[in-house]
């Protein structure tokens, strides 16, 4: 697997590139894997691309703050991200694991990986709900995912060092809620994973067995995305 490790200075370019390593791997001829990691250089809001804008996102504490809402090309719900959050992307292929085809095989696939990378430093972190890692009964990492033909795009969160009570500020009570979270608020459902961001960004290519770096990142695809989607209400703020 590829190693691509590359924060964009743009926000909605950072939200588009993970997109457009999915179409490259499927315009490539044969299996094309890749795992991003990327860390938000300012504070950003990214909503599902089904989620209700209003019935997710404070805008107005968005705009009172400077803060953008981008709608990634995934499902799931709003998250905050920015500095003390590190993001990671990881496109699989199908041929190389068929299992993934299936939904609820492509989270275990995934949320695996990052446990077996983190409990030997973390023994508390475990997966919950559909798609969340949580350490003691907390949730440290929101993920989604992205299928096409051949290829999925699996992305998510990891909270490391992040300013929790912005979530409070800029998030709504999710309409939609693990029952693990039990009626929680943001800022008693919510933790930071107490690691340092280069120990992340070493477990994280060794879960995956990504070694091989990738100088060549589309950015033709990239920019094209921000043009027509990305840098678009109609299409940020579209639901």
């Amino acid at each position: 697997m590829r190693l691509l490790e590359l924060t964009l200075p743009d926000p909605a370019a950072n939200i588009a590139l993970d997109e457009a390593l999915l179409e490259t791997a499927e315009q490539q001829a044969g299996p094309w894997e890749v795992l991003r990691l990327w860390e938000a250089p300012r504070p950003l809001v990214v909503v599902g691309r089904s989620s209700r804008v209003d019935q997710e996102v404070d805008q107005s504490a968005c705009q009172r703050q400077g803060v953008p809402i981008l709608r990634r090309c995934s499902g799931g719900a709003a998250v905050v991200a920015g500095p003390g959050c590190l993001m990671y992307a990881v496109v699989l292929s199908y041929e190389l694991h068929p299992q993934l085809k299936l939904i609820d095989h492509a989270h275990q696939f995934v949320l695996a990986r990052l446990v077996a990378g983190l409990s030997p430093h973390f023994p508390a972190v475990r997966a919950q709900g559909i798609s969340d890692l949580t350490c003691h009964d907390r949730k440290i990492s929101g993920n989604s995912l992205r299928c096409k033909r051949r290829h999925l795009l699996y992305h998510g969160t990891l909270l490391y060092d992040f300013p929790l009570a912005q979530i409070e500020q800029l998030l709504r009570t999710p309409p939609r809620q693990p029952d693990y979270r039990a009626g929680r608020g943001h800022g008693q459902f919510v933790a930071n994973l107490p690691a340092p961001v280069d120990l992340l960004r070493a477990t994280l290519p060794k879960a995956f067995e990504a070694a091989e770096p990738l100088d060549a990142w589309p950015q033709a695809l990239t920019a094209d995305l921000v043009a027509t989607r990305y840098s678009q209400p109609a299409w940020n703020l579209r639901l």
